[in-house]
């Protein structure tokens, strides 16, 4: 059956994703992989991590920006820093700030509600916090996003947010949390804590019911 896995804010944890797509047995091109931004961080020695979010697109995944990727075409557009290189420019330029597919809607931060997906700005898709997650109104999908610490919306420390039409994955990776993939279509969420220390990495699978 073909699925779709989502992760997001992912922060360099490169070795910690594809421990999770490993236990997913995640299967290019038969399952449907979207990738939600944040990379990387700011210093250089996580951007390994945006070659593999590149190679995972190559193979048919789907990525959207980040705010971190944002910072980095602006920072690299005015020679700041150690600047990407061209191919890390040319998948970031054409990399779009939102997908949809069977009624979700997936982008890095969110959405400003009210507004169609078309008609939101870069710095709503990629930065928007509050005036999204705690509006709590109906929408017409299911807006899957990162950027937001689960465990400042309410939740545990590395555990998924549910809300009406919203679902919150960013488990807290930069924080030394967790890094999570989801399974949208089995409701299932395969999980690992970050220390680079703990090898193997402590990895669980868990589950949530229909809202």
């Amino acid at each position: 059956m073909t699925r779709i896995l989502v992760i997001s804010d992912i922060h360099g944890h490169a070795a910690a994703m594809r421990a999770l797509l490993r236990m997913a047995e995640y299967a290019p091109g038969k399952d449907r992989l979207y990738l939600l931004g944040d990379f990387i961080n700011r210093e250089r020695e996580s951007w390994p991590a945006l070659k593999e979010a590149m190679a995972l697109v190559k193979e048919g995944a789907r990525a959207v920006l980040g705010n971190m990727e944002r910072w980095l075409l602006d920072a690299s557009a005015r020679g700041e820093g150690l600047p990407a290189d061209a191919e890390e420019l040319r998948f970031l330029n054409e990399t779009p700030l939102y997908w949809r597919e069977e009624g979700f809607l997936f982008a890095h931060a969110g959405i400003r509600p009210g507004l169609p997906p078309a008609k939101q700005s870069a710095s709503d898709l990629t930065e928007i916090r509050g005036e999204f997650w705690a509006d709590g109104g109906p929408l017409p999908y299911t807006v899957v996003f990162g950027h937001t610490p689960t465990f400042k919306l309410g939740a545990p420390a590395g555990e998924l947010w549910l809300g009406r039409d919203r679902i919150g994955i960013d488990t807290g990776a930069k924080h030394g949390c967790r890094l999570t993939l989801v399974d949208l279509t089995n409701r299932l969420a395969y999980s690992c804590g970050v220390e680079p220390e703990r090898q193997p990495y402590d990895c669980r699978l868990s589950s949530w019911a229909a809202k």
